[in-house]
């Protein structure tokens, strides 16, 4: 893979992909805690960051109870892969709260809105590692015999790295 991507048009293509799928592997970046876990993502491109509701009660929010920490945010769609590092914390905002609920996020809060449990995490992100593989299944096949023939590695994508604020 080589470094020759246009950082701007990584990151307009890394929100789209978020946004429509919004599921991703969310941690601290910390060795001691807990695995990290799925989570819906709610994108703010303008502001770089990224919301994500839970509950006080959680591993997670119990973590960040303490003044936050240094995260991850992982996502992988069909032809993009992601890294996201940035800063997390808790955050009673009901604006975003109303904005950001829907059916989806309901299912996982019976409770509802007014849960006194209910909190949102915000990641403000950082930097990122993308990784763009545009070759689909035959290319990537042909690269994989073609290296395994020549012993050179394949060439299936490119990657790059994005600052985000």
């Amino acid at each position: 893979m080589t470094d020759q991507l246009n950082p701007a048009d990584v990151e307009h293509r890394l929100w789209n992909e978020i946004e429509a799928h919004r599921t991703g592997m969310l941690m601290l970046h910390e060795p001691s805690v807990h695995h990290a876990q799925p989570m819906t993502a709610f994108v703010e491109r303008e502001t770089r960051k990224v919301w994500f509701f839970t509950r006080t009660d959680t591993d997670l929010a119990q973590d960040l109870s303490h003044g936050g920490g240094a995260g991850m945010f992982t996502y992988q769609g069909g032809k993009l892969q992601a890294c996201i590092a940035g800063t997390l914390k808790l955050s009673q905002d009901r604006a975003r709260m109303d904005q950001y609920w829907n059916a989806v996020v309901a299912a996982w809060y019976p409770e509802g809105k007014d849960d006194p449990r209910l909190t949102l995490i915000e990641f403000d992100c950082q930097d990122a590692e993308v990784w763009i593989n545009e070759a689909g299944p035959v290319k990537f096949f042909l690269e994989i015999a073609k290296a395994n023939a020549t012993g050179k590695t394949p060439d299936v994508g490119d990657s790059t790295h994005i600052k985000l604020n």
